[in-house]
């Protein structure tokens, strides 16, 4: 076992590390990390707008005949994430290339709105539409273009380096004040950004959201299937093995598609299609309060054996302390003080149970018996709080995460004893050599 593991790390762990530390990944992340506050906040609304409460109270009535207006602050947020997530993301590149990040935020930004094509509402039709002129189809600025924006931003970004390091820049008097010296800087990538994002746009006409939309719908559609959740879940604990934030790098290819799953069923159920009926099951909502409660790897179940069948002090004193945050999501605690990485005893159920808890919860929530995800709430909610709100407030939710908590209690029983043994042995060796000393 120990040579395995040996093996492992010579031979895998360089290229996770690489894996992990990758700038691109990073700044996808952090753009769409960065974004997270608006679409919390935002899906909120939607709970408003669709109130989980008897529809004969007079509260549900109005918050109904209202929906429209009380879904406003949700479409200028979450509605439009990919805005927002590409400022930040051009933000996080920029930085990490040693660029002035502001001016790649902005300048990403730019790109991606320029890959929109506004639409021309003629004057007759003015007042069937409440506007006239050129307006922008909101619905690109959404979950549907955010790999549209992951694209430009790579590019945008590029080009600002690029003339950076080749001096192919304005340059200004050391007198001028760095602001505006970064700001002139700027003018030669806005201008190149702008001429060829524009040409491929409007001049050759081609479309940016069909095209790569087209391309990732393949992975939308695996990604929302009982392959694409076992593919994920397995993912997340095989790199937490090797000691590398799971969430960091699996989080920063599947978060885009998860936010699209998201929206469509925010978009279905402000339409008001049902909760058992939304066309999504796998957002990401899905995993955080029915896959990975307490963190990667369910470690609530870890945390609660931990403080109920160990014997062994070491067992109990992390435990005591690491309980607490668990409870809140917060894992790095168990992960660390167990270890988890290269300890095949624990990394066995870590990876099995949020693989197992997957496929039981998708088939329940296929089935019906539990809504569909619409909401991204708070990550350090409790688990079966964060559940009911998850879900449009279906107290069924709530109970299906206590239901994935028990499970993952039993997968873990076993494996927990025999590393708890363990340390039961050592205790006692170490207890022993004391006393003769």
């Amino acid at each position: 076992m120990e040579k395995f593991q040996q093996f492992l790390e010579r031979v895998l762990g360089p290229v996770m590390s690489v894996l992990g530390s990758n700038r691109y990944l990073l700044a996808v992340r952090d753009g769409v990390v960065g974004a997270l506050p608006l679409i919390i906040v935002g899906s909120f609304f939607m709970i408003l707008a669709n109130p989980p409460l008897p529809s004969d109270w007079g509260v549900y009535q109005w918050l109904v005949e209202n929906a429209a207006v009380i879904l406003l602050p949700y479409r200028m947020t979450m509605y439009i994430m990919a805005l927002y997530a590409v400022f930040g993301m051009g933000h996080s590149l920029a930085r990490s290339f040693d660029l002035d990040a502001l001016q790649g935020g902005v300048l990403s930004a730019m790109a991606f709105l320029l890959t929109i094509n506004p639409v021309n509402i003629p004057a007759e039709a003015a007042e069937v539409a409440g506007a006239s002129g050129f307006v922008l189809p909101m619905a690109s600025l959404g979950s549907g273009g955010l790999f549209v924006g992951i694209v430009v931003t790579f590019f945008s970004v590029n080009v600002y380096r690029f003339t950076q390091h080749s001096k192919f820049k304005i340059t200004m008097p050391d007198q001028v004040p760095p602001a505006v010296t970064k700001s002139f800087e700027a003018l030669t990538p806005t201008l190149i950004v702008m001429l060829v994002i524009g040409a491929i746009t409007y001049w050759i006409g081609f479309d940016w959201n069909g095209t790569i939309t087209a391309i990732i719908s393949p992975l939308v559609v695996a990604t929302d299937s009982i392959p694409g959740v076992l593919v994920i879940t397995f993912l997340y604990g095989f790199f937490w093995f090797f000691g590398i934030h799971g969430a960091s790098i699996v989080g920063s290819v599947a978060r885009p598609l998860w936010l699209t799953l998201l929206e469509a069923n925010a978009t279905a159920a402000a339409a008001g299609v049902p909760g058992t009926e939304l066309p999504a099951i796998a957002a990401e909502p899905f995993f955080q309060w029915f896959v990975f409660i307490g963190g990667a790897g369910c470690t609530i179940g870890l945390g609660i054996m931990l403080v109920t069948v160990c014997k062994s002090k070491y067992a109990k004193d992390l435990g005591r302390i690491a309980f607490l945050p668990c409870i809140f999501n917060i894992n790095e605690p168990l992960i660390f003080g167990t270890p988890i990485m290269l300890n095949l005893t624990l990394a066995i159920p870590f990876v099995l149970t949020p693989m197992i808890l997957g496929v039981f919860a998708y088939i329940v929530t296929s089935l019906g018996l539990v809504n569909r995800v619409i909401v991204s709430a708070p990550w350090t909610l409790p688990g079966p709080i964060g559940a009911f709100l998850a879900t449009g407030g279906d107290w069924r939710g709530a109970v299906l995460c206590i239901v994935c908590i028990l499970i993952a209690l039993v997968i873990y029983y076993p494996f927990v004893k025999i590393w708890d043994k363990q340390y039961l042995a050592q205790e006692s060796e170490d207890s022993a050599a004391v006393e003769a000393a």
